[in-house]
């Protein structure tokens, strides 16, 4: 097969190595938020924790020459901001809504102002796995350069399954976010459980900036996350809280995030914006199909606020 017997399968094998790209920060994400509101408590600050996340991954790249102590330095930042949104919703009477979109301006606010010098240099990439070696059409080797990151994601869904459905800290977590009188009345630590939680979705978080930054699109920029960490939350709700779920809608908000590329390189460039706004119709429309006006989000833990 050459590159021009390849025909219709240009859009399709685009489409595939575009939601490869772009589902793999959302996979981080939103398993990192699925542990938070496993936890009882929702963190909407993951916007400022991917942004921070991706400068600090992308400053200890540049400076180190290593991109996975770049990864590990971003996945450090988001737990720090992790623990920070965990001791303030700690606080008696704070909302824990209002923290985590003052956490989204904070945590923008310092990406942006520690990363301006960090707009012109070149960092040292993450590496990909080209699983289209043996092939010698451009199209299909571009679709199956994998980035190392996918795959750590992957294994981090089924890990995580097995962590809450197989583990007695799984069981402990769940516990917290189900039912805090009953956690107490286990001897169980709530606060501390929540903190850990937290703190463990901003570590995550933080690891699917670095992807932004050293992998695609591969800058620093200010404008890098274009709401990533927004849709995460409606992406956990979509997956009803289960991490394989959210694996496979990771994919599916990757697939809308790559239509709009996909169509242009094929020389379709009508209504390119439109399909651009794919991934942000795709949230609204799973909003609105993923919840019943008979059990509102029947499978939320108990002691999440949009659950009561």
């Amino acid at each position: 097969m050459d590159a021009a017997s390849i025909g219709w399968l240009a859009l399709p094998l685009a489409i595939l190595g575009g939601a490869i790209r772009v589902s793999t920060p959302f996979i981080f994400v939103s398993i990192g938020e699925l542990i938070t509101e496993k936890s009882g408590r929702i963190n909407l600050g993951l916007e400022g924790t991917l942004m921070l996340g991706a400068m600090a991954g992308y400053a200890i790249s540049y400076l180190s020459g290593s991109p996975w102590l770049g990864v590990l330095s971003a996945g450090l930042a988001g737990m720090a901001f992790g623990l920070l949104h965990g001791l303030l919703c700690s606080v008696k009477r704070v909302n824990d809504t209002a923290i985590g979109i003052s956490l989204i301006v904070l945590g923008t606010g310092l990406a942006f102002f520690l990363g301006k010098p960090l707009i012109e240099p070149k960092a040292p990439p993450l590496p990909s796995i080209a699983l289209g070696f043996w092939s010698s059409v451009p199209q299909v080797r571009a679709a199956l350069d994998v980035n190392a990151l996918f795959f750590v994601g992957i294994a981090l869904a089924f890990a995580v399954y097995v962590f809450l459905n197989r583990t007695g800290w799984g069981l402990m977590l769940r516990t917290v976010g189900d039912s805090e009188d009953a956690a107490r009345a286990l001897g169980f630590p709530v606060l501390r459980v929540r903190i850990v939680a937290t703190m463990a979705g901003g570590f995550l978080a933080g690891i699917g900036g670095s992807f932004l930054s050293l992998s695609y699109p591969g800058s620093w920029s200010e404008g890098l996350s274009s709401g990533q960490g927004i849709m995460a939350v409606a992406l956990v709700i979509f997956a009803r809280w289960r991490s394989i779920n959210a694996l496979g809608a990771s994919l599916l908000f990757g697939g809308a995030g790559a239509l709009g590329p996909a169509l242009q390189g094929v020389g379709v460039t009508g209504y390119y914006y439109l399909f651009n706004a794919a991934p942000y119709i795709l949230t609204l429309a799973i909003m609105v199909a993923s919840t019943s006006r008979a059990a509102p989000f029947a499978d939320a833990p108990g002691e999440l606020k949009l659950h009561r």
